[in-house]
């Protein structure tokens, strides 16, 4: 009976055990210098929609850099706020800032790729940045990238940076998402590692790329149409035989992504589904069983944990019984060092969110059945979109 419960709860051991091996040894931008000789002109491109909360903030981060070249370029996305207002006034006041407002949307575009496609047209520096209006840059996060970009003779680097999660509902599901992703690309070193494109990924919050590499894969036109443009101009252009790379820099890199329990809720639901489709492996197949994978981590968590409590009403039989017990312990231990490694202040507090696991396994389900339902069709900022 226990040797039948210990390898029928096998799965809820080894496959966490498998995951957190491969997200050993991450590369890091901590590792990186900073000082660089020959120095060549970044332009910071960042789209921007009903981001006045954050624009000032984001830029006047970027223009502290310890870096001597650059130019930052605001891209105005028909914002219903005062971002075009804000972008404006810093740009009168700093030399190195210009405000340009997106043309009306082309059919068939996202607005984030058009803005960032009008951004590169202006844009005169050998090597483009863009980066989202809610991120918060460190003074020495862009020499590091640029420097790592050349030592390593890369086309392409994307940082990892440091989630913030002030909320409640923020703490509980944010980590729960990214547990799921590590469960599918492993860690940055996996990422990296792997030869096929349908595992490359990017954290469209930081992206680092030269011109030439740019212009050769297309640029955003070639991914106008795609919910997840980041990973999907990671995949292009390592398809394009372009050197990719995905690099940690929580020390560097800061990004508040959401707010609130409606705006988490939204934001992933646009994007689990729609976006995971383009990271599926084995062509039709995979992508059929999208959504059956997608639901497998949050009925993984909840399972033991329903059976537990059915035995202790006496509802299931004593094997059953043993299995949950073993699957909920190993399972709780998972959670637990997810959480602990979360940026969730303090060790305690982080356990109490891990014991509520069940809870944030239950709304992550809800999140990818919403997204489910909807398919390829998104909403985000006003707008509705199909994801090619």
């Amino acid at each position: 009976m226990l040797t039948l419960a210990l390898v029928a709860a096998a799965p809820w051991v080894v496959i966490p055990i498998v995951a957190i091996w491969r997200a050993r040894g991450d590369p890091s931008l901590d590792r990186e210098p900073v000082a660089d000789a020959d120095a060549p002109k970044v332009s910071v491109i960042i789209p921007a929609r009903n981001e006045a909360s954050n624009i000032a903030a984001c830029v006047q981060s970027i223009l502290l850099s310890h870096y001597p070249s650059l130019e930052v370029i605001v891209v105005d996305d028909h914002s219903a706020d005062d971002t075009l207002a804000i972008a404006r006034v810093m740009a009168t006041i700093h030399h190195r800032v210009t405000a340009i407002e997106a043309p009306p949307l082309p059919d068939g575009w996202f607005g984030k790729q058009w803005a960032c496609e009008r951004g590169a047209a202006v844009a005169s520096g050998d090597i483009l940045c863009f980066t989202d209006a809610d991120t918060r840059h460190g003074r020495e996060l862009l020499a590091r990238t640029v420097h790592r970009l050349k030592r390593c003779e890369m086309d392409f680097v994307s940082v990892l940076g440091r989630q913030v999660m002030l909320t409640f509902w923020e703490r509980l599901i944010q980590p729960q998402v990214f547990a799921m992703l590590s469960m599918r690309f492993g860690g940055a070193r996996a990422v990296n590692e792997s030869r096929r494109a349908v595992d490359k990924l990017a954290n469209g919050q930081y992206m680092l790329l030269t011109r030439a590499a740019y212009d050769e894969v297309g640029g955003h036109a070639a991914v106008r149409d795609q919910v997840a443009e980041d990973l999907a101009l990671a995949q292009r252009l390592f398809e394009h035989g372009k050197r990719t790379e995905l690099v940690e820099g929580r020390n560097h890199l800061s990004t508040r992504m959401y707010t609130s329990f409606g705006t988490l809720v939204r934001g992933w639901m646009k994007n689990i589904y729609a976006g995971g489709v383009r990271a599926t492996p084995f062509g039709s197949t995979g992508r059929a069983l999208l959504p059956l994978a997608l639901l497998a981590g949050p009925a993984a968590s909840l399972a033991p944990v329903v059976v537990l409590i059915l035995s202790a009403f006496g509802l299931v039989s004593s094997d059953w019984f043993v299995w949950s017990l073993i699957a909920t312990i190993a399972t709780l231990l998972w959670w637990g060092q997810v959480y602990v490694r979360a940026p969730i202040v303090g060790v305690s507090r982080a356990l109490r969110f891990a014991a509520l696991y069940p809870l944030g396994s239950l709304i992550l389900g809800y999140i990818v059945i919403r997204a489910v339902v909807r398919g390829r069709r998104v909403e985000w900022r006003g707008r509705e979109y199909v994801s090619g």
